[in-house]
């Protein structure tokens, strides 16, 4: 009975960890040129697996415009806080890696094409947006599942 739990409760532990190997979840962004937590972002994925990622929750008090006023695309005008910033993101084959998709910068207006891993057992998201020869990083910490 005793050997019965404990296979029971390793398996529970490792599909936890396995879980958590996704980018799905809560994710506090840590600004690549300050180093200071920016928002809380929840990233989802639909029935085909195709991530996408709405600003939560913003974590600064600064002088910055509520509204995307740089954007050029729908999101033109309308507030940061429920923007829908990553778009498209689909697992690569036999990798933990999320790429093909596009992540927004609501401060500048720029879409860079995405790539997300998660790293650390799925505590931590490695987010990098690029342009042509142009790139940014970030390292995203998880707030919940």
């Amino acid at each position: 009975m005793l050997r019965s739990f404990l296979a029971f409760a390793l398996a529970l532990s490792g599909v936890s960890a396995m879980a958590q190997m996704t980018p799905a979840g809560l994710w506090r962004n840590i600004d690549d040129k300050t180093g200071q937590p920016k928002a809380e972002i929840r990233i989802s994925a639909d029935a085909n697996g195709v991530l996408s990622g709405v600003v939560e929750k913003s974590l600064v008090t600064s002088s910055e415009p509520p509204n995307c006023d740089q954007c050029t695309d729908e999101r033109k005008g309308k507030p940061k806080l429920g923007m829908e910033i990553i778009r498209g993101a689909k697992k690569a084959d036999g990798k933990d890696v999320w790429e093909g998709g596009k992540i927004l910068d609501p401060d500048n207006g720029k879409e860079y094409t995405l790539r997300m891993t998660p790293v650390e057992g799925g505590k931590k998201l490695e987010v990098r947006g690029y342009i042509a020869f142009f790139f940014r990083n970030q390292t995203w910490v998880r707030v919940s599942q």
